[in-house]
């Protein structure tokens, strides 16, 4: 997140909200914000819950990305929330908002007060709805964690994923069942704990897999790994980053009173998740 001066001197058009996850409510909003001269800015309540991160939200939107943190704004009264961004973009024009946006202290004034108490321009786009749906973050949150990551996809307008960083597991894949890259991140909203067909993005490169999200029967420890369904003979190193796209729940997590019972079990998720991942799919739901 860029924050010179100069950078929000230039910024005339901003949008207001959490904007997390940048669904297609959300793109509603930036049809009125392309271009060098906007910004979105982020006021973040969300902390360990997000759907992306500001880089992510950077790249979908395609314009600078500015967070105000959330403890830092909430006690301010309407009056002075709108004079710290007169304060911090000096030719500011417009500002964009969505139909149920609420600021000030106890989220006294609601978007129509805005223009009112600033005099600034205010652009207040109407509830967004598909297939009979309001489109906002809860609902794709709990779909997400109902498992119904297809689902979700529709409302986000591409697939959900989870960004973070290569590390070792117990090895116990490699040696007696199937090697994995595992992903460590934080902060992200986790889908439901189960086996996903999904792909892994690393070193720029998309791959199929299976992906295994939940807590690890040898100790308990929260894992996120993916099993690279074609031939894969790269040495990634740790730390290295890594993408997971959650394309389609296989099954929930099961408990196994063997290593060759669980074989066969991953097996077979190997076979359904090849067979889902020969459906055709928008590519560009392989974004962010």
């Amino acid at each position: 997140m860029l924050s010179t001066s100069t950078t929000f001197a230039r910024i005339r058009r901003i949008a207001l909200g959490c904007f997390d996850g940048l669904h297609l409510g959300h793109e509603k909003l930036l049809e009125h914000l392309r271009g060098e001269e906007s910004a979105l800015v982020i006021i973040n309540k969300f902390k360990s819950k997000k759907l992306c991160d500001g880089a992510q939200r950077e790249l979908l939107s395609g314009i600078l990305s500015v967070e105000l943190d959330f403890e830092s704004v909430k006690d301010l009264s309407g009056e002075e929330f709108l004079r710290l961004l007169r304060e911090k973009f000096k030719n500011l024009e417009l500002i964009v908002v969505g139909y149920d946006f609420r600021f000030g202290k106890n989220r006294l004034h609601q978007a129509e007060d805005i223009e009112t108490l600033s005099g600034i321009k205010t652009l207040i786009v109407p509830e967004f709805k598909r297939d009979g749906l309001s489109v906002h973050t809860q609902m794709i949150k709990r779909l997400l964690s109902e498992g119904e990551v297809a689902r979700a996809a529709e409302f986000l307008g591409r697939f959900y994923s989870i960004k973070g960083r290569l590390v070792r597991g117990q090895g116990l894949g490699r040696r007696e069942l199937f090697a994995t890259l595992n992903l460590k991140s934080e902060g992200y909203f986790l889908p439901k704990f189960g086996v996903y067909a999904g792909f892994c993005r690393v070193r720029g490169g998309l791959y199929a897999g299976v992906i295994f999200l939940g807590l690890r029967g040898s100790d308990g420890e929260l894992s996120l790994e993916t099993h690279i369904l074609e031939p894969f003979s790269q040495e990634v190193e740790e730390g290295e980053a890594l993408q997971i796209f959650f394309l389609s729940f296989l099954r929930e997590n099961e408990k196994f009173d063997n290593l060759q019972d669980l074989k066969q079990q991953i097996s077979a998720d190997i076979k359904r998740a090849k067979e889902f991942l020969k459906k055709p799919f928008e590519a560009a739901f392989l974004r962010g």
